[in-house]
């Protein structure tokens, strides 16, 4: 049958797919719509399988935190290349993932990818869709919950990078403020925990064994190496745990004692710190 301009018009706005794609989808599918829109849904599928292994180093980081401030969200959708990170269909499509992880308090990326839309189909399909329509691979690379007595969002300006920070005894009038100055601290200074019995043992051991290497090259002796690397550990600690790291705004003072100088006792229970690319 005879395939109209109206015809692929209409497919394109409920699709959201190229007018060529339209066209030769309805094409193929002798103008039935919907067999159309599943030869397009299976055009997504095969880009997605044909592209699996690509790197995504480009994408949109968001995050959002509940009206009273106790759980934040964060999520990045990755693509591959920049240029697609700017389209407004990537944009609606990393809302749309934000706004389901809010929605449904999803445990896991799974369970977030299987979240029903609002025309039923999963928020996987319409990732799927989208790549279909882009030609790139397109992927959830994080998402994290936080739970705390007050959560604080950051958002750096490229788009590219979200942080989440945890605060409990926030008595005092300045939290906000405060927490948005500790999770800037945590996007640029990259802590690996929040302090340093968050650090992982093969981590310490690791450290122990680089300072003991440094110090025997310098030619100190083998009797003083275990105390030497055990210093050049808690150098490691003030520089990689985010309550012993000074604070980048006014180095005199540790995280740990900003946070005790605004509310007493107040203190960091858990951040997220996600980046792409």
């Amino acid at each position: 049958m005879a395939i109209t301009a109206q015809d692929v018009n209409r497919l394109r706005q409920e699709t959201g797919a190229g007018m060529m794609d339209c066209k030769k989808a309805l094409t193929e599918a002798n103008g039935d719509f919907e067999a159309a829109k599943d030869i397009l849904r299976k055009a997504g599928q095969k880009i997605a399988s044909k592209r699996a292994d690509n790197a995504t180093s480009e994408g949109i980081v968001l995050t959002q935190v509940n009206a009273e401030g106790t759980v934040g969200k964060v999520v990045a959708l990755a693509c591959e290349t920049e240029p697609v990170s700017k389209v407004e269909d990537f944009k609606n499509l990393a809302n749309a993932v934000l706004a389901a992880a809010v929605a449904s308090n999803s445990t896991s990326k799974e369970d977030l990818l299987a979240t029903p839309q609002a025309d039923g189909r999963s928020l996987n399909d319409h990732i799927t869709d989208l790549m279909g329509k882009i030609g790139e691979k397109i992927d959830v690379a994080a998402y994290e919950t936080i739970n705390a007595e007050k959560v604080v969002a950051y958002n750096h300006s490229n788009g590219k990078l979200g942080v989440l920070v945890g605060l409990t005894n926030t008595g005092g009038t300045e939290v906000s403020e405060v927490g948005k100055d500790v999770a800037m601290q945590i996007a640029a200074m990259k802590p690996i925990a929040v302090d340093k019995d968050g650090v992982d043992a093969n981590t310490i051991q690791r450290e122990i064994e680089i300072g003991k290497e440094q110090a025997r090259q310098e030619g100190k002796p083998e009797e003083m190496l275990e105390k030497i690397a055990q210093g050049k550990l808690n150098k490691f600690y003030k520089e990689s745990t985010l309550l012993n790291q000074e604070f980048v705004k006014d180095p005199s003072v540790t995280i740990a004692k900003l946070l005790d100088n605004t509310s007493k006792g107040m203190t960091v229970t858990e951040f997220k710190r996600i980046a792409i690319g």
